[in-house]
């Protein structure tokens, strides 16, 4: 299965607009770990399933936090991908679980998948996800103030 670009510049370059690649090779000690990188609304990771992967994201005041995942060389679905997104200082944390055939779906019917979470600290959060899918991804970071996201709640 692969993903079908269409439309002016393609899915990608729709999905990623002007951001660049973080090639995330760097070590920021977070929440007793390491991470790669911090990702804003500027820059995009690009990876592999099967594994794991985390990053940092720096928030200014409370908001909502959107994972999104461009799927590419999709090779199987797996049973389950998990994103979790942790407070400041870890002592908290949001997950959501994907089963493999949504991701897959999502991705072909949307051009990619998201889930989000409200995160109410500031200061640097953690973010991993893992997956047992076999595939190509790029994942990129959107953060909206909760007070310009309107209605409370997350996806």
């Amino acid at each position: 299965m692969t993903v079908v670009t269409l439309g002016c510049g393609g899915v990608r370059e729709q999905f990623l607009g002007p951001r660049v690649q973080e090639q995330c090779d760097g070590e920021w000690p977070l929440c007793g770990t390491t991470v790669g990188c911090f990702v804003g609304d500027r820059t995009y990771v690009e990876s592999r399933f099967p594994g794991k992967n985390r990053l940092g994201v720096r928030l200014f005041e409370p908001s909502k936090v959107t994972v999104s995942f461009l799927l590419s060389e999709i090779a199987g679905t797996g049973e389950k991908t998990t994103i979790r997104w942790y407070e400041t200082g870890c002592q908290a944390r949001v997950t959501r679980d994907i089963t493999g055939r949504t991701l897959v779906g999502e991705a072909e019917k949307a051009g990619f998948v998201e889930r989000s979470a409200e995160l109410t600290n500031v200061g640097d959060h953690l973010i991993e996800w893992e997956s047992d899918a076999r595939l190509k991804y790029a994942v990129k970071i959107d953060v909206l103030p909760l007070r310009l996201a309107g209605t409370p709640g997350s996806q």
